[in-house]
C-alpha cells in the first residue's frame, strides 16, 4: 500500500471511530454539525401523528401554552427526588433500550429527575418506537406517549428531547422574550408553517436567560423554504451558533431545576479542553457539598489532569472525597474511586466521550480543594500490518 493510500485509509479509520464513539452504533449519521430538531424533523416527516411545532402532539383538554401550574408537572416525592414512572416498548433491542436509558441517566446525574420503570402508578411515560419522534407537553395523566421511532430516533440529545417535552418545557424560541434574542425570518417560511414560530405571550421564563444552545432549540434553518436562508438569525451576533448537536445544556438543566424545586450542584463541560476546580479554590471548600462535573467532549476520549489536591483525609475517604466515572452517570464503570489526602492523583483517561467528576463533602473539617484540567485525546492505535 502506497503512502497516499495509507493516509487516507488511516482518516478513514478514524473517522468511523469517531462517529461511532459520539452516536449508537444503531443509527446513520449525517453530520456531527447537524442540530437535533432538523434530525427530529427528517423523521417525522413521514409521521401520521398530527404534531405542532414538529413534534408535541396537541392537547384537546387544554391550551399546550397554559400549563403554569403544578397539574402539568411531575409530582415531588419528599426527599426532593421526582420520580417518573415509565414503561418501554417491547420490540426495543438491548442496544435501544441502553441508549434510552443513557440519556435518561443523564437527567438523574444532573437534576433531581429519576425516570424509575412503572410498578402501579396510574400515571407513567409509555415510551414506544412509533412513527417518528414526538411527546406531549408536560404530564397530561395515565399513560402518556413518548414517541422514540428505532428508525431515527436513537439519539441521546433527541430522547433528551422529547423527554424535556414530557417535563413540561416547550421549544426554545416559543419564549415571550424571544424577540429580544433571535429574528425570524418570516419570509423564509411557509405560509403552513408559520404557526410553528409562534411566541407565547404568558410563557414562564422561570427568570433565566435564554438559551441558544438549548436542546429545545430549533435549528437555523428548520421550516426554511429557500434552501440556505436561515429562519432563526441571532441578534444581535448572527454568528452565535444555534442549537444543541449533543443534548441538554447547562441552562437545560438549570430550567429543569428551577421548575421542579431541585437543589443540584452540577455543571456540563463540553469543550475540547478547559478546567475545574472545587468552590473557592485554593480558599477552603464548603461544608456539605455535592457537586459534579459532565465532560462530555466531540468524538474524542477524556483525559482528566489533576494540578492541585487537598482534601481532608480520613479513613476509605469516607467524609470528603473526589470519585471519577468513566461514562456520564455514577452508574458508569469507575476510573478513580474515593480519594482523599493531599497526593495529587495519577492522570485519568475515560474510554470514551464522556466523564463524570462527583466532589462529596461532609459538616467537619475542610481544606483547600482540587484543580484539574481535561483534554481531548485519541485513542492510540496499533500500527499497520499491511505491506
Amino acid at each position: 500500500m502506497g503512502i497516499a493510500q495509507q493516509v487516507t485509509s488511516f482518516l478513514q479509520v478514524t473517522i468511523q471511530e469517531d462517529i461511532y464513539e459520539s452516536h449508537p452504533p444503531t443509527e446513520t449519521t449525517d453530520s456531527e454539525e447537524e442540530v437535533i430538531f432538523n434530525r427530529i424533523l427528517k423523521v417525522n416527516k413521514d409521521s401520521s401523528q398530527l404534531l405542532q411545532e414538529g413534534d408535541i402532539v396537541p392537547q384537546r383538554s387544554r391550551s399546550a401554552i397554559n400549563c403554569r401550574n403544578r397539574h402539568c408537572n411531575w409530582p415531588q416525592s419528599s426527599d426532593g427526588i421526582v420520580r417518573v414512572p415509565y414503561v418501554l416498548d417491547p420490540t426495543y433491542e438491548e442496544n435501544h433500550i441502553k441508549g434510552i436509558h443513557d440519556a435518561m441517566a443523564e437527567f438523574e446525574t444532573l437534576t433531581c429527575i429519576n425516570f424509575v420503570k412503572r410498578k402501579t402508578e396510574r400515571d407513567y411515560l409509555s415510551i414506544k418506537s412509533a412513527d417518528g419522534c414526538w411527546s406531549n407537553y408536560g404530564k397530561v395523566g395515565g399513560g402518556q406517549t413518548v414517541s422514540v421511532m428505532k428508525g431515527g430516533c436513537m439519539w441521546k440529545g433527541i430522547i433528551q428531547h422529547e423527554l424535556d417535552h414530557a417535563l413540561g418545557f416547550l421549544h426554545e424560541h416559543s419564549r415571550s422574550d424571544r424577540d429580544k434574542y433571535v429574528k425570524i425570518m418570516w419570509e423564509y417560511i411557509s405560509l403552513a408553517d408559520r404557526a410553528d414560530f409562534r411566541k407565547f405571550e404568558n410563557s414562564n421564563n422561570l427568570g433565566l436567560p435564554y438559551d441558544y444552545s438549548s436542546v429545545m432549540h430549533y435549528g437555523p434553518h428548520t421550516f426554511t423554504n429557500t434552501t440556505g436562508k436561515a429562519t432563526i438569525v441571532p441578534i444581535p451576533d448572527e454568528s452565535v451558533p444555534i442549537g444543541q448537536r449533543q443534548g441538554l445544556s447547562n441552562l437545560d438543566v438549570a430550567k429543569i431545576n428551577k421548575l421542579y424545586n431541585c437543589s443540584r450542584c452540577s455543571t456540563i463541560l463540553d469543550a475540547a479542553s478547559g478546567s475545574l476546580k472545587s468552590a473557592n479554590h485554593p480558599r477552603n471548600y464548603s461544608d456539605n457539598t455535592n457537586c459534579v462535573w459532565l465532560i462530555r467532549t466531540r468524538s474524542r476520549k477524556i483525559s482528566l489532569h489533576f494540578q492541585a489536591f487537598e482534601l481532608q483525609t480520613t479513613r476509605g475517604c469516607q467524609s470528603d472525597y473526589v470519585k471519577v466515572y468513566d461514562g456520564g452517570s455514577k452508574s458508569s464503570p469507575v476510573l478513580m474511586d474515593r480519594t482523599c489526602g493531599s497526593k495529587i492523583p495519577n492522570d485519568i483517561v475515560a474510554s470514551s466521550n464522556l466523564m463524570l467528576i462527583e466532589f462529596v463533602t461532609d459538616g467537619v473539617d475542610t481544606a483547600s480543594g482540587f484543580q484539574a484540567t481535561f483534554t481531548s485525546v485519541r485513542a492510540q492505535r496499533k500500527p499497520s500490518t499491511h505491506n
